[in-house]
């Protein structure tokens, strides 16, 4: 079974999230792509009721403590968040000078090639894993870890070093995604 597949997503509630890209395919090693998630991530935040307060992206993978207005569903604007982006990421692929281009096309394609809900490339993979926040020491205890998730893989030196995290937000800079401070 896909990672997250089994983690239901229940309204009302803050979930410590992954959205992974399939294969786990580094494809957000250019501020192209990053800037899309990042520009994405705000459109929900001031338009379909989500709420962050946290986040990192990483090469392959996209980490979020998040929820969701009371008249939104965390799990629409996810699969919202998930459908634009994948459009707007193959797209950009598409148009840009990517080196890599006819590979990752040929990666998306083939990974949504037996799907029938998806027309031609599959990005994200199913899923989200989510886990909901129940207790304060869990929400610390992921807080951390999505914050020192580019040290661990030595892109940076500080949590807050790196441009694509909340850590620059919890450490008194602006950072690039209008998140909410828990």
């Amino acid at each position: 079974m896909p990672m997250g597949i089994r983690n239901k997503i229940s309204p009302g509630y803050v979930y410590y999230l992954t959205l992974t890209i399939v294969e786990w395919i580094d494809l957000f090693t250019r501020p192209v792509y990053k800037h899309l998630i990042v520009d994405s991530l705000n459109y929900c935040i001031a338009h379909k009721g989500l709420r962050v307060y946290c986040w990192c992206l990483m090469s392959n993978h996209l980490h979020l403590i998040a929820g969701a207005d009371d008249d939104d569903s965390l799990s629409d604007v996810l699969r919202d968040f998930k459908k634009f982006t994948s459009k707007a990421l193959v797209d950009a692929l598409k148009t840009g000078t990517e080196s890599r281009r006819d590979w990752l096309l040929n990666l998306f394609w083939y990974a949504g090639k037996n799907n029938k809900k998806i027309r031609n490339y599959k990005v994200w993979q199913d899923g989200n894993d989510a886990k909901e926040i129940h207790r304060t020491i869990f929400l610390e205890e992921k807080m951390a870890y999505i914050h020192n998730n580019p040290v661990k893989a030595e892109l940076v030196g500080n949590p807050e070093d790196y441009l694509y995290s909340s850590a620059r937000d919890y450490a008194g800079e602006k950072g690039l995604v209008n998140i909410e401070f828990v």
